[in-house]
């Protein structure tokens, strides 16, 4: 569910390095303003029991092979050469890790790689990071470095003049900053501009045998965590603390990742609150969050509940569990997108949980892959049909304002003939991790 755009200073943190290092200084559980550090530590309780039984599974990562990167530049120039694309600039972001295994943040000096329609790509890049941009990329070798005190954009140009697309039609992807692709257009002003949309998600939007398997792990993993939170759960826990058993129950898994974490009413708000939270006897709890795998991430949301559950909870719950199941049943290839949020929303207006989005909030999903919100969404009006490889968010929700709200998310991905579900459901409010 975690909206990427939305993540704020505190609860939007996902998987920031003082995270995943191991929670050195979380609250001591029950105790705000205390340390509890990691195990080991002499005046610190021991790691809860089924967070220490949490095993290691950073050694199962596979990572994308350099094959692998080669085959999407392929793909992405076929798809070029059928929307009439000459080049794609690509900056920093999600993108280019994807194409070119390079990481880097956006900045006021420009970096970025040029895919052409034919041959090899091109970067751009200051020539001081020449080395480190070398060291990271994984296709290609063509690096054109600019020094402090010249244009970058006119380097840009020379480059696509040179690949022979500086009077032709340029695709900018749609990440790359306002002032960046003004450069870019103001140095090259016969060029035509358009979205590099259709290449770039047209070859991130479908998932490969390898990417599955990234995907795959990093929610299986996540499910473990929240089992072994969930177990760990004693009242008078506050969001914080549970979040910071989240964080060492990754640590022990050896990958980086985190949760949101609302208790009892703020359950009722999709993304929660910031209110100080206190978790006591017959409470519901939602976890929302994921780690990383080589860069793909997981997303899954679980309510469970503190002791035993109220009648008025499980319902909700059943409810919920039937319309996450019904999406389940209508996704299949050819299918409109619009079709799986439709089949959800009415199992959930049937039960009296209506109309429309008067409880159920929200969509019904989102694209994920390598970054928790990608194309495309499953959404009324969505009209995009379903293709084998795609992966998306299966995350119905009944939000009763000023009581408790209810989620569960897992992750959907079209098969060739129907769709699964990478992870398990929650099978039931009294069990809910089987």
């Amino acid at each position: 569910m975690r909206n990427d755009a939305l993540f704020d200073h505190r609860r939007r943190h996902f998987l920031r390095g003082s995270l995943a290092a191991g929670a050195m200084a979380l609250p001591v559980l029950g105790q705000p303003g205390s340390a509890l550090a990691a195990e080991g530590r002499g005046d610190a309780p021991a790691l809860p029991a089924s967070i220490r039984a949490l095993q290691p599974v950073a050694q199962r990562v596979v990572p994308i092979s350099a094959g692998e990167r080669a085959q999407r530049l392929a793909r992405a120039q076929q798809l070029m050469e059928r929307h009439r694309i000459d080049a794609v600039f690509i900056g920093a972001g999600t993108s280019l890790t994807y194409f070119t295994g390079m990481h880097w943040w956006n900045s006021e000096r420009l970096t970025g790689v040029i895919l052409p329609r034919s041959g090899e790509p091109v970067y751009v890049t200051p020539e001081f990071e020449r080395g480190r941009t070398l060291e990271q990329i994984r296709l290609g070798n063509d690096v054109r470095g600019w020094q402090e005190d010249e244009d970058p954009y006119a380097l840009v140009a020379q480059v696509l003049r040179g690949v022979g697309a500086g009077n032709g039609t340029i695709g900018i992807e749609e990440t790359v900053p306002f002032f960046r692709s003004k450069g870019i257009m103001g140095a090259l002003p016969h060029a035509t501009f358009v979205d590099a949309w259709p290449v770039t998600a047209g070859c991130r939007r479908i998932k490969s045998p390898a990417e599955l398997a990234l995907l795959r792990l990093a929610n299986q993993t996540t499910l473990a965590v929240y089992e072994a939170v969930w177990k760990a759960l004693v009242p008078g826990m506050s969001e914080d603390d549970i979040a910071g058993l989240v964080a060492m129950a990754y640590a022990r898994t050896g990958l980086r990742g985190s949760a949101d974490v609302n208790i009892g009413p703020y359950t009722a708000s999709p993304h929660g609150s910031d209110a100080p939270q206190r978790l006591t006897e017959g409470m519901p709890v939602i976890f929302d969050g994921g780690c990383r795998a080589d860069g793909y991430t997981s997303d899954i949301t679980r309510t469970v509940v503190l002791g035993q559950a109220g009648d008025d909870i499980r319902r909700v719950f059943d409810i919920v569990l039937d319309a996450q199941t019904s999406a389940l049943r209508a996704a299949r290839p050819g299918v409109a997108m619009e079709a799986l949020d439709a089949a959800a929303r009415k199992v959930i207006v049937d039960a009296g949980y209506g109309p429309d989005y008067t409880y159920f909030s929200h969509r019904l999903g989102h694209g994920i892959g390598m970054d928790m919100h990608e194309w495309d969404y499953l959404v009324r009006g969505n009209t995009r049909l379903l293709e084998p490889g795609m992966t998306f968010s299966d995350e119905p929700g009944i939000y009763i304002p000023g009581r408790f709200g209810v989620r569960l998310e897992d992750i959907l991905h079209i098969t060739a003939d129907g769709a699964e579900l990478l992870t398990p459901q929650s099978p039931s409010i009294d069990h809910p991790f089987g």
